[in-house]
């Protein structure tokens, strides 16, 4: 029961880690490009972005410990690893996770030490762009079979 409430969480809550970083891009490149003024709402919306992300990395690392597919992945490592979507789940969808976090809390707290309006919005944006970039890869979809089925026929 309770790895299917996390599950629950952990997929409903990249809704809002997706939808807070399109919203702080929003702000970051209209603050950039019309030069406007870092206000509160703008530090707020940078400061709850990174929250939000930082909330979905601790539900993320609770299933990590408690999924089934991962518990085999490390107990079969050396089968399981010949295996695209265990090694997804068990190293590359949590490896991409955690850098993209990371790139966030960095991205942050530059742009909260920054003084200048357009270094603050330049900052966010840029580590916000690169950060949502690695989540779009590293989410799981029906994309990765087929970019993995396309990649083995050009080198079968």
């Amino acid at each position: 029961m309770m790895y299917q409430t996390l599950t629950f969480l952990h997929s409903t809550f990249r809704w809002l880690v997706l939808l807070s970083l399109i919203y702080s891009l929003y702000r970051s490149w209209n603050g950039l490009y019309k030069a406007k003024g870092f206000t509160k709402t703008d530090d707020s919306v940078r400061h709850w972005t990174a929250t939000i992300a930082h909330i979905q990395l601790v539900l993320g690392i609770t299933l990590y410990s408690q999924s089934p597919i991962i518990k085999y992945f490390w107990n079969n490592f050396d089968i399981a690893r010949q295996n695209f979507d265990l090694l997804f789940f068990g190293l590359i969808h949590i490896f991409l996770m955690l850098l993209s976090i990371v790139i966030i809390t960095v991205g942050s707290a530059l742009a909260k030490r920054k003084i200048e309006n357009r270094e603050k919005f330049r900052i966010m944006f840029i580590y916000f762009l690169i950060a949502l970039v690695i989540i779009f890869i590293a989410i799981p979809c029906h994309f990765h079979h087929l970019l993995t089925d396309l990649i083995s026929d050009n080198y079968d």
